[in-house]
Formats: C-alpha cells, sequence, structure tokens
C-alpha cells in the first residue's frame, strides 16, 4: 500500500505525465507504488477535474497528457527547480535568448515556495554569466525541435538552400552552437544539421519508429565535427603529451589529438577560417612540426603578420616551430 495520500499521490502523477509524453499503466503503477488499478481509478479522477488524460493504444495500452486549457502549473521537485534556474541563468549569457531566459527566471522565483526561493536566489547570485556572441538559434526553432525529438515527428526545413524532411534524434549543443542529430531517409544515413542555419523548421505531423545512432548523439555529433571537410586543415606534431595539449585546447574533439608516444601527439587542426587554425597552434604551447600545403601556409603567415604588423613571408612548404 502506498505511503503517498491521495493528494500527494495525483500530483505526482501529473509530475510524472508532465515528464514524459506517454506511460503504461504497469510503469506508472511501479513509480508511485500502488496498482494498475489505483492508476485507472486515479487518472480517472484527474479526467473529472478537467485535466485532458488520454488513453494510448498498444501492447498494454496507457496514457497521454494532451495539450488542453486546464493543464496544471509545471510541477518540480526542488532538484529540478535548482536545475532550470542553473540552465536560465547560464542561458542569459547566450546571445539570441538572453532576454527571454531573464525573463524566464524571474518567472520561476515567483512562484516558488520561499525554502526554494532563497536556494534559486543564491544560485543567481553567485554564477556570474560572461554574454557570449555567436550564431543566433531561435528558441521557437528550438521548441519545435525538441517536441518533434520527442514525439518522434519527421521535421522539414530548408538547409542550405535545400528542402529536407529528416527524423530528429536528439539536439547536441556545442561551441556555442546548436546541432540536431537525425536519420535523413533520403540518404539512408545519419546527419548533423546547425540549427541557426535551418530555416523555418517544422513538424509535418508524420511519425516514424524511432532508430538509434551508432553511439550516443554527443559523440556522434562532435565525431562528425572532427571528421567535417574545412576549408583549412593541416597536421603539427608536437613535443608535448597528448593529454597535455587535449588540456590546452579550448576544442579538443574526439580523434582531434592522438598519442605518438609518451611524449609526443600528433594534432590533426581545421576550421573555415583560417585564423581559429592559428589560434589553436597558439594554444599548443610546445615546438611542433606543421605539415599543410603552401596555401594553408602562406594564409597562416597572413594572420601572423596581422598581429606583429610585418609583412608576410613567401609561401613554403612543410615547416617547423
Amino acid at each position: 500500500m502506498s505511503v503517498m495520500t491521495m493528494p500527494g499521490r495525483m500530483l505526482r502523477l501529473l509530475s510524472l505525465m508532465q515528464g514524459r509524453r506517454d506511460w503504461t499503466g504497469p510503469e506508472l503503477a511501479e513509480r508511485l507504488g500502488v496498482t494498475d488499478r489505483t492508476v485507472r481509478r486515479d487518472v480517472e479522477r484527474l479526467r473529472e477535474l478537467g485535466y485532458p488524460v488520454d488513453g494510448t493504444t498498444g501492447t498494454a495500452g496507457g496514457y497521454r497528457l494532451a495539450s488542453g486549457r486546464n493543464l496544471p502549473p509545471l510541477l518540480l521537485d526542488d532538484d529540478e527547480a535548482v536545475a532550470v534556474a542553473v540552465g536560465l541563468r547560464t542561458a542569459a549569457g547566450v546571445h539570441g535568448i538572453e532576454e527571454s531566459s531573464t525573463r524566464a527566471l524571474a518567472k520561476l522565483e515567483q512562484v516558488l515556495p520561499s525554502r526554494l526561493r532563497q536556494r534559486v536566489a543564491a544560485v543567481r547570485d553567485a554564477i556570474a554569466v560572461m554574454a557570449v556572441d555567436g550564431p543566433v538559434s531561435d528558441p521557437a526553432a528550438l521548441g519545435v525541435l525538441a517536441s518533434a525529438c520527442r514525439d518522434h515527428e519527421v521535421v522539414a526545413f530548408t538547409h542550405r538552400g535545400r528542402e529536407r524532411r529528416v527524423e530528429p534524434r536528439s539536439l547536441v549543443t556545442a561551441y556555442r552552437r546548436w546541432y540536431l542529430l537525425a536519420f535523413d531517409p533520403e540518404r539512408e544515413d545519419w546527419r548533423t544539421f546547425r540549427v541557426d542555419r535551418m530555416v523555418a523548421p517544422r513538424a509535418t505531423g508524420r511519425r516514424f519508429t524511432p532508430r538509434e545512432p551508432p553511439e550516443g548523439p554527443a559523440a556522434y555529433v562532435a565525431r562528425s565535427l572532427t571528421t567535417a571537410p574545412y576549408r583549412h586543415t593541416c597536421t603539427a606534431v608536437v613535443d608535448a603529451p597528448a593529454s597535455v595539449v587535449r588540456s590546452r585546447l579550448v576544442v579538443a574533439l574526439p580523434g582531434r589529438v592522438e598519442p605518438v608516444d609518451d611524449r609526443t601527439c600528433r594534432v590533426r587542426l581545421g576550421a573555415d577560417d583560417i585564423a581559429h587554425v592559428a589560434a589553436d597552434l597558439l594554444l599548443l604551447g610546445a615546438p611542433y612540426t606543421l605539415d599543410a600545403s603552401p596555401e594553408v601556409l602562406a594564409a597562416l603567415r597572413e594572420v601572423g603578420s596581422g598581429i606583429t604588423g610585418g609583412r608576410p613571408g613567401p609561401p613554403g612548404g612543410s615547416g617547423s616551430r
């Protein structure tokens, strides 16, 4: 028998149903510590109170909290409320969503009980956010894509002038940008899309059976960024251990830094902007031998001359520093 009273149990039921789109009766019963029959009775009580709980089809059947005017306020436990506050405070420094994040944090603090309001205020005051400019991702677009990932719904958008329809798997944030990992049925392969380059992303209403990528979403996106075709590429053999070099680079993507031996490593660099390559070379902090095309070497010399105010030397082949 559950130790929760019926009102407390129903609040817990609402909280669970807000956290996930679909639940089976046995899953809810296990979480609440009650029988399937009690879950059915509690669901009927919610419906009597005006909350739109739909039944779902399937082997075991289940429940879904549908959209409607009478949805309850968002229910968060203490740790969830603080986690949301941390996320909103951090997002207040992200170019493009800083204003909406600050407004949302203020609203959250207003409705919290006093004990949590003090914890959230402490978090807000303790975090110093350094605003970082970068490509702007529309919060509305992120909401559309996140919902489509959750609901296994095909999304359509224009990307680099082409209309795309893909099966979204996950949103990944990395290096001041948002990426969508999705399966592209047209190419029969997984693809990574920069959200700020999407035009008018929208849900199509068409459902799909979710697939699993060959590795976790974050790892897959990181690997795709490592192997992406960049305008400027080069390889440096550095007189320092791989672990030391990884700690110095701002972005140490998987496979980018590989040990040659205990005291030497190989670093693969690539970017569309030559200044980013030059910055990474400076961060290495150790002597290195550079293998690069004459065009990349010439471009690096131009960057160097811009820093020192001198003139670039003649293009050359592979060299060392």
